[in-house]
């Protein structure tokens, strides 16, 4: 698996050749293994352009032992729907019995393989065992779920001499399939399917939320059906007790319905089994919203989806524009403006349509005016309201972004003894409540601020293992990005949100906190930058400060990282992708990053940009 050994040469010829006609790539034979107990590493197929199919070839007749373990190996790898063709490696008993969709491993590089034994020409076991082994990048589930991993992988195959033929299968295996990362960035590509915040909406229309659930379908292996397949079974077990969907229970594709794809018109016509015949048109409504968010973002030119039921009949179908009106999506909605303090410490804006030099002006009311110095600040996103935290980091402020707006009293005072010690910046969610973390060290703690009004409510985080130094709420209100110390590291943990009633009392926890950002040591600043997306400025260890995209589930996103930028204290992104980033420079003060360009100057004396959120 040579794409996985970079800069590796092969150890010895293939023993096959891979074929390419009509857009096609027929692969066989093309990793290289001992016969003896060598320990060697299995090449990769080397990334193929994206239209390109790869199917592997069936056993050989009389083939031997180490060229089924490879015959098997690249097979896993192929485009081949149902492995049908990786199936032919095994036993009859073994491929019925194998279960290739419950689990994908993936591994730094391809696996290498080991054989300690031969066949012997006795009574009892005549057969061969090879072992896999690897450093462990990833797995996805059986839901399509991405997982960072580490650690050693370790697994056996047995083959055996098939009675009746006397060809070599294998007859034990592990469940699953395994790959090396650039056979998986091959075969696999991250999407994002839709569910509604279970019990929240958009403060500012009553609308459910839209919340991104990630998943990994197979890019080359009818990709639209695997997803809308993906979407009726479920949220993934760590989205599921935040989310909900309006699919009945049940729900599935007509029986023997594939190939979904957009027709001559960009309409995708999805027909349900009949668990969804009986639905009223607003669920029908949301369905086909949930539909046409998850399907655009596999295929942004889908521009309508058609419901339809089990008899062939019209359901009800959305657009764009009347699957806004439905529901609320965070990376639909442009914010107006780009915020930040100026040199006076004061709150200013400017259009996230600009030219990019500055034009900044004081927003309206008591943060505009300075009548209190600001350390750090966040925007509602309905652009009316602001909190603030003053320059000594010991008050949080709300207030109102209109020219009649008053001060008042902090709503939040930390008792840190050094401005480090006291409040993170803070941050809103689209239901309209606030979060903000106190470092004191005498007492951590997250709060939240339902409205940005109140009593500040003690979230609970009971897997927590150090102190939150940066937090940032995703729109949707049900996930959340943190910044954790422990031992002078930091490293960004994403939780999902819950929140329940007791005796009239809210309560709210974040649970189930996992890497965003496994392997590095330092971060510095971060951002959402998309449904499922975060932006990061820090570095691993032993590296330099970079800034780069991550998604929350701890995979890497297609396409390229922003521009360098040296210095960075602060970054601020938009879930709106058509927005330029914004970084606070410790060289060059606030930069902006439109799309496919270099960083451009906005003003030298500002800090802490933001966008709405």
């Amino acid at each position: 698996m040579g794409a996985d050994r970079e800069g590796s040469a092969r150890r010895g010829p293939a023993r096959a050749v891979a074929y390419a006609a009509c857009g096609a790539v027929l692969l066989g034979g093309c990793a290289s293994m001992p016969d003896s107990g060598d320990l060697r590493d299995v090449e990769s197929t080397p990334r193929q352009d994206t239209q390109v199919r790869v199917f592997a070839i069936p056993p050989q007749q009389d083939a031997s032992a180490t060229e089924i373990v490879q015959g098997f190996l690249e097979a896993l790898t192929s485009d081949d729907p149902n492995y049908d063709t990786a199936r032919k490696y095994l036993t009859k008993a073994a491929a019925k019995t194998w279960q290739p969709e419950s689990q994908t491993t993936v591994l730094a590089n391809g696996p290498s393989i080991q054989t300690d034994s031969r066949p012997v020409n006795r009574e009892g076991d005549s057969g061969i065992t090879y072992t896999f082994q690897g450093s462990r990048v990833a797995t996805v589930d059986a839901q399509q779920a991405y997982a960072p991993a580490d650690g050693a992988y370790r697994r056996t195959v047995h083959l055996t001499k098939d009675g009746k033929s006397g060809q070599w299968r294998i007859d034990s295996l592990p469940q699953g399939v395994v790959m090396g990362k650039s056979d998986f960035q091959r075969n696999y590509t991250s999407v994002d399917k839709y569910y509604f915040a279970s019990d929240t909406s958009a403060e500012e229309t009553g609308q459910p939320v839209a919340v991104a659930d990630p998943v990994f379908v197979r890019s080359s292996v009818d990709p639209t059906t695997q997803l809308v397949r993906s979407l009726l079974s479920g949220p993934t077990t760590w989205l599921g007790p935040v989310v909900r969907s309006s699919f009945p229970t049940g729900t599935t594709l007509k029986k023997g319905v594939s190939g979904l794809a957009p027709d001559d018109q960009n309409r995708v016509t999805v027909p349900l089994n009949v668990k969804a015949s009986r639905i009223g048109s607003a669920m029908c409504n949301e369905m086909a919203t949930q539909l046409l968010f998850t399907l655009r973002n596999l295929t942004p030119t889908v521009e309508s989806v058609a419901v339809q039921s089990v008899s062939g009949a019209h359901m009800c179908d959305a657009n764009e524009e009347q699957a806004e009106t439905t529901a609320w999506r965070a990376s639909t909605k442009r914010p107006e403006y780009l915020y930040f303090l100026d040199a006076k410490h004061r709150l200013v804006r400017m259009a996230t349509g600009g030219s990019g030099t500055t034009g900044a002006v004081a927003v309206p009311g008591p943060f505009g005016a300075g009548t209190k110095p600001l350390r750090s600040v966040a925007v509602a996103r309905d652009e009316r309201t602001a909190a603030g935290v003053g320059s000594d980091g010991r008050a949080l402020y709300v207030t109102s972004l209109a020219s009649d707006g008053s001060l008042g009293n902090a709503v939040l005072t930390s008792h840190g003894a050094t401005e480090d010690d006291r409040l993170t910046a803070p941050s809103w969610d689209a239901r309209g409540d606030l979060w903000v973390a106190d470092r004191n060290p005498a007492k951590p703690q997250l709060y939240m601020l339902a409205q940005g009004v109140g009593q500040p409510l003690a979230v609970q985080i009971p897997e927590l293992n150090g102190r939150v130094e940066d937090v940032r709420v995703a729109a949707d209100g049900v996930r959340i990005a943190l910044v954790v110390e422990k031992d002078g590291k930091q490293s960004l943990l994403v939780g999902r949100i819950e929140r329940t009633k007791s005796d009239d009392q809210q309560e709210v926890s974040v649970l189930e906190l996992r890497s965003a950002t496994p392997g590095s040591e330092e971060v510095t600043a971060m951002s959402w930058a998309g449904d499922s997306r975060l932006v990061v400025v820090g570095r691993e260890q032993g590296g330099v400060q970079q800034t780069r995209y991550v998604q929350v589930d701890g995979s890497t996103p297609d396409g390229p990282a922003p521009a360098a930028l040296t210095g960075v204290l602060a970054i601020a992104a938009s879930e709106d992708d058509r927005v330029p980033l914004v970084a606070d420079s410790q060289d060059d003060g606030i930069v902006r990053l439109p799309s496919g360009d270099q960083w451009q100057k906005v003003v030298k004396d500002g800090s802490a940009p933001v966008y709405p959120g």
